[in-house]
């Protein structure tokens, strides 16, 4: 069985593609900004907050991160 595991953030990529910062995103999404910059470089978000982001996004959410498989 394959399994995968976020690997490395590609939000900072969508907002550029999309005209869009922190400050936009935190407005729409009512997430704080201290912890969207959190989700640019190290802390994985969780499902509910990844769906909001998504969303404001026009994305799916496989596209907020780079994943890699882990085989077990």
């Amino acid at each position: 069985m394959t399994n995968y595991k976020a690997k490395k953030s590609n939000l900072n990529t969508l907002l550029l593609q999309r005209n869009m910062n922190l400050e936009i995103l935190e407005k729409n999404t009512k997430i704080p900004k201290n912890q969207l910059e959190e989700y640019l470089t190290k802390k994985v978000m969780n499902l509910n907050t990844a769906m909001t982001i998504s969303k404001q996004l026009n994305c799916q959410i496989e596209d907020l991160y780079e994943w890699k498989t882990v085989e077990n």
